[in-house]
């Protein structure tokens, strides 16, 4: 299952139920928040334990049923391959796989795009949409007023990378106005 980055950023509510997470692209700032969210949601509902793993080859997991949840966290891990992902898929644990842009995650993605049990993370500047869903959310949380030519002046002129327009986006709510306009913000 393939799944939109911003979606998991910004759902209070999505839904945290698979057993694989590959989060791969360019935008590094993305991938950060999106693993972040990940985790938290986790941490939201369940007694977790992260634990970093470099390989997939001959991985056990020792996770009990009444033991803390498992969550292993790996950056470009190596031995993940379609047998190794079968194993990872029938244990107990979580795995959050953080990978740039590859050849090598091409494949992987093809085989856990199709699995049930996976969710595949794209992460890449953002785009337009993606930029005004984010900052119709923060306005929205801030019960903040935006004129219209001023909000389409933010989502051309604020940075594409997902942190950096965060970062601007905060700068702007606090000026801790109930309405945004040109006066206030240049």
């Amino acid at each position: 299952m393939k799944t939109d980055p911003i979606k998991i950023i910004l759902e209070d509510n999505f839904l945290i139920n698979k057993k694989v997470y590959f989060i791969s692209g360019n935008e590094t700032t993305l991938i950060e928040n999106v693993s972040r969210s990940i985790l938290e949601k986790y941490q939201a509902n369940k007694n977790i334990e992260v634990s970093k793993i470099d390989t997939l080859e001959n991985f056990t997991d020792e996770t009990s049923l009444f033991e803390n949840h498992k969550i292993y966290l790996s950056r470009n891990c190596r031995g993940v391959n379609e047998n190794n992902l079968n194993k990872i898929i029938k244990s107990n644990a979580v795995f959050i796989f953080i990978y740039e842009n590859s050849q090598k995650s091409k494949v992987i993605k093809k085989f856990l795009i199709n699995n049930n049990d996976a969710c595949v993370v794209d992460c890449y500047e953002l785009d337009k949409n993606s930029k005004i869903r984010i900052l119709n959310k923060y306005l929205e949380q801030g019960n903040i007023i935006i004129q219209q030519d001023i909000f389409y002046f933010l989502i051309d002129k604020l940075d594409n990378r997902y942190a950096f327009f965060e970062a601007d986006l905060k700068k702007i709510l606090d000026l801790d106005q109930n309405e945004i306009n040109f006066k206030n913000v240049t």
